[in-house]
């Protein structure tokens, strides 16, 4: 089991399937119910046991500073207006702690590039919890999926999280490919065709990364390459030099909030079960 405590999260996009509101709030700052969805994925990394968040934020960017810091002016309000009952919604966690680190959107891009930017933060044979900010899980009985997930990786080890979705959506995402013999992850296929998809499980694009894999994607990083930088060529390249990543499939229902009809979907199903 992965002793984990540290967790990058990359919300530096600019969230441009969900213009024009994207334009003066955050894609990861978009309102699930009365929170944001990050918000979601940071609780559920606390109850995992993760005590630092690296947050890898747009250059310029307030909006998660100010979510996740104390507005003195508004617990004053509360305060004096005998509000008390509502002072805890407006406190931020204090079980962890947030870093900041900026990404030039007109430099090199890519999932890779957080987690490079991260690196030099970390500290020597450190493993990291690499997960999205722009969806969750939906817990029934105040679980934590992401806590299972960090749990079913040796220590020391790599992990990757997936989900069945159903044949149809498989053209929508990174697939993961199987070897045929042991079951073991193999590589992910962007985007098949139906029929050429390898199987019906999909990369959710979250990883447990240890320190090999963190220094594979630091020196990937820092190559020139056309286009984009992906995280998984280099967890591609783990595995071709024998190195084992294994996959957890999660059983939650996995709340996608990057296009408006996940969106949706997940706000109608907050909201029924609050």
């Amino acid at each position: 089991m992965a002793t984990i405590t540290k967790a990058i999260i990359p919300v530096a996009g600019w969230g441009t399937r969900r213009l024009p509101i994207t334009k003066a709030v955050e894609k990861c700052m978009l309102p699930v119910g009365n929170r944001p969805i990050v918000d979601y994925v940071v609780r559920d990394c606390i109850k995992a046991g993760i005590k630092e968040i690296f947050f890898v934020v747009n250059k310029g960017s307030t909006q998660l500073q100010q979510y996740y810091s104390d507005n003195q002016r508004l617990n004053e309000y509360l305060e004096y207006n005998r509000k008390q009952d509502l002072m805890e919604l407006a406190r931020p966690p204090h079980e962890v702690i947030f870093h900041y680190i900026e990404q030039d959107s007109n430099a090199k891009y890519g999932t890779a590039i957080p987690a490079s930017l991260v690196y030099p933060h970390l500290k020597k044979e450190e493993s990291v919890l690499f997960i999205m900010g722009d969806a969750f899980f939906h817990e029934t009985d105040g679980g934590s999926e992401i806590q299972k997930f960090v749990q079913s990786v040796p220590e020391g080890g790599a992990g990757i999280m997936s989900a069945v979705v159903a044949k149809e959506e498989l053209s929508r995402y990174g697939v993961i490919d199987f070897d045929e013999d042991t079951g073991a992850f193999v590589r992910v296929v962007e985007k098949p065709s139906i029929e050429q998809a390898p199987s019906n499980e999909i990369s959710l694009g979250n990883y447990v990364l240890n320190h090999d894999l963190l220094t594979r994607i630091y020196d990937y990083s820092q190559l020139e390459v056309s286009g984009e930088y992906m995280l998984i060529d280099p967890v591609t390249q783990y595995v071709m030099d024998k190195g084992v990543v294994s996959v957890f499939k999660t059983e939650s229902e996995y709340l996608d909030c990057g296009h408006v009809h996940g969106w949706l979907h997940a706000n109608k199903l907050i909201i029924e079960h609050q």
